[in-house]
């Protein structure tokens, strides 16, 4: 069976998102691009639920996202990506599929036939995953900042999530990556 993973990057209290969508405290140095670019040549398909699908959408097919991260931009651009929304008609970005219902019976099917998955952003999807068990890892960048509002990774979450620490790393930027597996 494949393996459902999150990937996400969070402030110091716990946000992975400021008012109005706000990402723009996450820092994007060297190492963290590199890290980046490993990940988006993983083979994985992407898993976004629509807020978050239409801000990459909007950003990784554009030219400015060749020059500044040309390595991401290739991955994330021809990989299988599926987006759950349920008030998009269509999904226009390259080797996309809209998902409109069904979200959870869908990655449960997906992970039997063997396709690795991965969430980026998308709390929501992830909060609904991590609640069903199907979540088989977490990376989860750690930026050195704190804002005075924002949304929770795991807002609105009705049970614990018990993990194991598998790994961890420092960036030069102040950054950590931390990896854990459910318990």
């Amino acid at each position: 069976m494949a393996k459902l993973s999150i990937f996400n990057f969070i402030t110091l209290n716990g946000y992975y998102k400021g008012p109005n969508e706000d990402i723009s405290w996450h820092r994007h140095g060297g190492e963290e691009n590199e890290y980046a670019a490993e990940g988006a040549q993983s083979g994985s398909t992407l898993l976004f639920g629509r807020i978050t699908y239409q801000m990459m959408a909007s950003y990784w097919p554009t030219s400015q996202a060749m020059k500044s991260f040309p390595d991401v931009a290739v991955g994330m651009n021809k990989s299988e990506k599926i987006v759950f929304s349920r008030t998009m008609q269509k999904a226009e970005w390259s080797n996309t599929r809209l998902v409109k219902d069904n979200i959870v019976e869908e990655v449960k099917k997906l992970k039997q036939q063997g396709k690795d998955l991965t969430i980026l952003g998308s709390g929501s999807i992830a909060t609904q995953m991590a609640e069903a068990g199907l979540v088989d890892e977490l990376a989860i960048m750690v930026d050195p900042v704190a804002l005075g509002t924002g949304t929770p990774l795991f807002e609105g979450m009705k049970q614990n999530l018990d993990l194991k620490l598998t790994s961890s790393r420092a960036f030069k930027s102040g950054v950590v990556l931390l990896s854990y597996v459910p318990m």
